[in-house]
C-alpha cells in the first residue's frame, strides 16, 4: 500500500508501515514532575491566594515550589516551563523563612527584575525548591503577574 505525501515531496509514493514505535501516556498526576513524599518525610507548604485563602499541602523533598502550585491548580503560570526565563512563577515568601532558602543567582535576579509587586522576600517558585529547612514555609501570590511577549518591545 502506498499514498503521496504532499508536503515532503509530491508526486513521490511512499511506502505505508505500520509504526514500530507505540504511543504512550503518563497520567496527569505526573506532569508537574511532582514526587510523592515518603512516609514520616513529608514537608507542607502554604500557599496564600490572590484572595486571601490559605491551602497547606505535603510535598516532597526536592520539589520546587512552581511544580507544586501547577500539581494543585493553583493560579501560578510558570510561563517558561521553569527554566528561569521569566517572572510568572513569581511568589512573596514568608519572612521567617527567607533566610532558610539560597541566595537568588543572577540569572534569578534579573527575572525578578521583571516581575510585578516585587519586595523584599519575592522569589521565582522555578528556583525554590523544597528543603527540610522550609518544612512548613508560607508563600503569597502576587496579585497580578507580568508576562512579557514581543509585542510589548514595539
Amino acid at each position: 500500500m502506498f499514498r503521496i505525501i504532499p508536503r515532503i515531496r509530491p508526486n513521490i509514493l511512499v511506502p505505508i508501515r505500520p509504526s514500530i514505535f507505540k504511543f504512550h501516556t503518563t497520567p496527569v498526576r505526573f506532569h508537574g514532575h511532582l514526587h510523592k513524599p515518603k512516609p514520616g518525610e513529608e514537608l507542607h507548604i502554604t500557599f496564600i491566594t490572590k484572595d486571601g485563602k490559605q491551602m497547606t499541602y505535603e510535598v516532597a523533598e526536592g520539589d520546587n515550589i512552581l511544580d507544586i502550585a501547577q500539581a494543585h491548580n493553583l493560579d501560578m503560570e510558570g510561563a517558561c516551563g521553569g527554566s528561569c526565563a521569566c517572572s510568572t512563577c513569581h511568589v512573596i515568601v514568608d519572612p521567617e523563612y527567607y533566610d532558610n532558602i539560597p541566595e537568588p543567582d543572577d540569572d534569578e535576579n534579573d527575572m525578578l527584575d521583571l516581575a510585578f509587586g516585587l519586595t523584599e522576600t519575592s522569589r521565582l517558585g522555578c528556583q525554590v525548591k523544597m528543603s527540610k529547612e522550609l518544612d512548613g514555609i508560607r508563600v503569597a501570590l502576587p496579585a497580578m503577574t507580568r508576562n512579557l511577549q514581543s509585542r510589548d518591545f514595539n
